[in-house]
């Protein structure tokens, strides 16, 4: 199941950096992350300093 960024995002960037396949774009206020092309490595979460990033 693709990740899914929560409202503690604190819009820093570091997932859409980590992201292999770029599925992570900025929003208006949080980044989302396109589940089409999630491929639920975790990359995102693993570098997320809040924990915004979780599990869909």
């Amino acid at each position: 199941m693709a990740y899914v960024i929560n409202d503690d995002c604190i819009m820093c960037g570091a997932c859409a950096d980590e992201c292999p396949v770029s599925a992570i774009t900025e929003g208006d206020s949080k980044y989302t992350i396109d589940a089409d092309a999630c491929i639920d490595c975790g990359s995102c979460a693993d570098t997320c300093p809040v924990g915004a990033p979780v599990e869909g």
